[in-house]
């Protein structure tokens, strides 16, 4: 399974680059992820939980840094085991490129292949749930540099309620009565 996709991310190259690399940040944007160590040198040893499915598995495995230009490129490689749910195998070659407002465009191709009680769901599930876990880390990603998005505080709601003639009345009764 092969994918990719690009992300506009609102802080320098430098600050992508360094969160790309940073073992907080990491276990923060794998999608179940229960632990998270190790360093970019040697690697870092994960322990996530996943449903593909109907397979609920917990996948211990490792993934490292490869092919590493600094500030510009880098591959994560990794591969997990789950026991009797099988393995899954991938690679993420992440690019970055400044923008003119300075900010950054990530790049990335990812590669992944599972085996064992996860192949035999089908590619269709698989497929979906490998996208799905790429779309999630990624925005995960984006939210830890630039925070997440917080809507503006809707203040209209509280002033037409004190503004009424009628008494304010709970949930409850709201829906009830």
């Amino acid at each position: 399974m092969q994918m990719n996709d690009t992300r506009q991310i609102a802080a320098p190259p430098q600050q992508v680059w360094t969160a790309l690399f940073d073992p907080d940040v990491l276990k923060a944007c794998v999608p179940g992820c229960q632990d998270l160590s190790g360093n970019p040198e040697q690697g870092y040893e994960a322990v996530v939980v996943q449903k593909v499915g109907p397979v609920k598995a917990t996948f211990k495995g490792m993934v490292t840094m490869a092919d590493v230009i600094e500030g510009e490129s880098c591959t994560l490689v990794g591969e997990g085991k789950g026991g009797a749910a099988g393995f899954a195998k991938g690679q993420a070659r992440v690019r970055l490129e400044p923008t003119d407002d300075g900010g950054t465009l990530l790049h990335y191709d990812v590669d992944a292949n599972v085996g064992g009680k996860l192949a035999q769901l089908g590619s269709r599930i698989v497929d979906g749930f490998a996208r799905r876990m790429a779309t999630e880390f990624f925005t995960r990603f984006q939210e830890q540099i630039e925070g997440p998005d917080t809507p503006a505080p809707d203040t209209a709601a509280p002033e037409a309620a004190q503004d009424s003639d009628q008494p304010r009345k709970g949930w409850v009764k709201r829906i009830l009565g």
